[in-house]
C-alpha cells in the first residue's frame, strides 16, 4: 500500500460510519488526487483541498445517507453550481483513468450507479 493508498484509508476510517459514504469518499479522494496530480502537478493544492473539504462536508450532510444513489442519478443536487462545475470537470477527467489506478473503487462505483435505487425519497 503506498502512502496515497494509506491517507484514503486514514482518512475514511475515522470520518464515516457508513461503509457506502466512505467508499464514495475514498473514491471521490483519489479522484481529486489524479486530477491535481495532472493539472497542479502536485498531491493536493489549495483549491483542490477547498473541493475536496466541500466533498467532505455535503457526504456528511447527505440526507440519504446509505441509501445515496450515484450524484449524477441523485434528485437533489447538494453542490453549489460553480462547485458542481468542479466536480464535474474533476470527474470527467480523473473517471477513465480511475479503472487503472482504482479499479476496485471503479467497478463499486459502476455498481452503484446500476443498481442503486434512482429515487431513495
Amino acid at each position: 500500500m503506498n502512502s496515497v493508498t494509506q491517507s484514503f484509508a486514514s482518512l475514511t476510517a475515522g470520518r464515516f460510519t457508513r461503509r457506502r459514504l466512505a467508499r464514495e469518499w475514498r473514491t471521490v479522494t483519489a479522484m481529486l488526487h489524479i486530477y491535481c496530480r495532472e493539472h497542479h502537478a502536485g498531491p493536493l493544492c489549495g483549491e483542490c483541498q477547498s473541493l475536496s473539504r466541500y466533498v467532505r462536508l455535503r457526504l456528511d450532510r447527505c440526507r440519504f445517507g446509505e441509501a445515496k444513489p450515484a450524484c449524477a442519478k441523485c434528485p437533489v443536487h447538494c453542490y453549489q453550481r460553480d462547485r458542481r462545475e468542479q466536480i464535474k470537470a474533476v470527474m470527467r477527467f480523473a473517471g477513465p483513468r480511475m479503472v487503472w489506478e482504482h479499479p476496485w473503487l471503479s467497478l463499486c462505483h459502476l455498481l452503484d450507479g446500476r443498481f442503486r435505487r434512482t429515487s431513495p425519497v
